[in-house]
């Protein structure tokens, strides 16, 4: 029973290792092209997700969180110039150790944007400045749109990777921004409805990014790309995702308290400017990179990088609560 509960409780996880092990079984049905046409019907997934996530955003708390600009810098600095200064300083030495395309893979996790909802529901459980973490959670996400493609053009490029940033960014505003800002346009005539079904609803993105999921690795064992993979390269991958979390976590952390932010909006810093979003990097590998067979091990860092993050953020969640309440009893 108690292995059910953890099943259940982690069905997401557990999802995620299922679509891979299909892939492996039955790439025929995933792959691009093949029996499902799975890269028609994500594109349409990750279009209806945005747009639910337009749907979601409250302005008025956008609105509040604005004026609120060195919690602004702080969060978009770490996201958009620590992050890839880790692939500036560790880059070459990544592409000697491992192949190009999972180096290629820790490149693009360095420059994707924050995550909204579990940047927002961390910062909510930790008491920290609610309206600074939407407000700097959707700006990632737009700039996102714009700084990503760009970085993975300047870091990739150098290396004969030449990308048409114009295209990738048009594509992604098509795919992702524009889909949101219907989602705003629509908000008073469907928020309700949504309301009544959000527990559904709420899954929606989850499912679309299996589907992905099980796409991109379908793709990439029909042509062969992980025969040459061994399990020392996933050993190793684990490794630099925690050492990369736990050392951008605890940098946040000082840089906070350095800069003296105050309980809320150190939690708001800390949970938005140390995480990198699965829902948005997925979609956006698949335009960036197109129907390139070594698609699936490029995003296995964000893959492992993700279980990771919403873990240790959640026990420091609980942790900022605690001392939240501490403050409050004072």
């Amino acid at each position: 029973m108690n292995i059910l509960s953890v099943i259940k409780k982690e069905w997401f996880l557990v999802a995620m290792v299922i679509a891979m092990i299909l892939a492996v079984l039955i790439p025929e049905f995933g792959r691009s092209g093949g029996i499902l046409h799975l890269d028609d019907v994500t594109g349409m997934g990750i279009a209806l997700v945005f747009f639910l996530h337009g749907i979601a955003l409250s302005p008025k708390a956008l609105k509040d969180g604005v004026s609120n600009w060195r919690l602004h810098l702080f969060i978009q600095a770490a996201t958009f110039v620590v992050y890839p200064l880790l692939w500036v300083i560790f880059g070459h030495g990544m592409q000697s150790i491992m192949p190009t395309a999972l180096a290629f893979g820790f490149c693009f996790l360095f420059v994707l944007p924050s995550t909204i909802s579990s940047s927002v529901a961390m910062t909510a459980i930790g008491r920290g400045n609610m309206p600074g973490a939407i407000f700097n959670a959707s700006l990632s996400s737009i700039l996102g749109v714009f700084i990503t493609p760009f970085l993975i053009q300047f870091f990739m490029g150098l290396q004969g990777a030449q990308l048409n940033m114009m295209d990738s960014v048009l594509s992604i505003s098509k795919l992702l921004l524009l889909p949101m800002v219907l989602g705003q346009v629509l908000r008073p005539l469907l928020f309700s409805w949504i309301e009544k079904h959000k527990k559904v609803v709420g899954k929606a993105d989850k499912y679309v990014i299996l589907l992905i999921i099980y796409n991109a690795f379908s793709d990439s064992v029909s042509d062969g790309i992980w025969h040459n993979f061994s399990i020392d390269y996933l050993i190793m991958s684990l490794a630099i995702c925690m050492v990369v979390l736990f050392s951008i976590i605890h940098l946040m952390r000082w840089g906070a308290k350095f800069f003296g932010f105050d309980h809320a909006d150190e939690v708001a810093a800390v949970f938005c400017g140390s995480k990198k979003t699965l829902a948005a990097g997925i979609p956006m590998a698949k335009v960036i990179f197109g129907a390139d067979p070594r698609l699936g091990m490029i995003l296995l860092p964000i893959m492992i990088y993700h279980p990771l993050q919403i873990f240790y953020c959640a026990i420091l969640a609980n942790r900022y609560q605690k001392h939240a309440l501490e403050l409050e009893s004072k």
